[in-house]
C-alpha cells in the first residue's frame, strides 16, 4: 500500500468516489472536515485512539509522532481499508484520509467511518474537557 510516504503527508484522493480526505479542499465529492481539539495533544491522541477502536476492527499500523496509519477491515469480505490522520499541532487540527484499497466505489463507507470516528471523538470531549471541532468553526 502506497500509504504515509515521507515525509508524513496525506496524499491526494484519486478520481475514484473510494476515498475522503480533509486536504481535499478544491474537490467536494471527497472532503471532509478535520478534527480540531483544545488542550493538550496526548489527550486528544488518547481520546482518537478511543474514537477508533470503537468505529470497529481496526489495526493500528502506524503510530509515529503526528502520523498515524490504521487499517480497517470490513466483516464479511475483508476488505482494507486505509485510514490515515495526521496532527497539526499549531492549529490544533488532526487531518484525516480515508480510502478503500480497492474497487472503485465504496457505497460511502469511508465517509461514514471518519464522520463516526468524528461523532465518537467530539462525544469523548465533551466528556473529557473541551473541544474545537473545524467542521463547527468552518475551517
Amino acid at each position: 500500500c502506497n500509504v504515509g510516504v515521507m515525509p508524513r503527508v496525506l496524499k491526494p484522493c484519486p478520481s475514484s468516489p473510494n476515498c475522503v480526505s480533509s486536504l481535499a479542499e478544491e474537490d467536494a465529492n471527497h472532503r471532509v472536515p478535520p478534527l480540531g481539539w483544545i488542550g493538550d495533544l496526548d489527550q486528544a491522541k488518547a481520546r482518537l485512539r478511543q474514537a477508533v477502536l470503537a468505529a470497529g476492527h481496526a489495526t493500528f499500523v502506524v503510530e509515529e509522532g503526528t502520523y498515524w496509519h490504521i487499517e480497517f477491515r470490513s466483516r464479511v469480505f475483508r476488505f482494507v481499508d486505509d485510514v490515515e490522520f495526521l496532527f497539526d499541532a499549531q492549529t490544533r487540527l488532526i487531518h484525516v484520509r480515508s480510502a478503500s484499497r480497492m474497487g472503485h466505489s465504496d457505497l460511502g463507507v469511508n465517509r461514514a467511518r471518519v464522520e463516526k470516528i468524528r461523532a465518537i471523538f467530539r462525544i469523548d470531549s465533551y466528556r473529557h474537557g473541551p473541544y474545537n471541532d473545524a467542521s463547527i468553526h468552518g475551517r
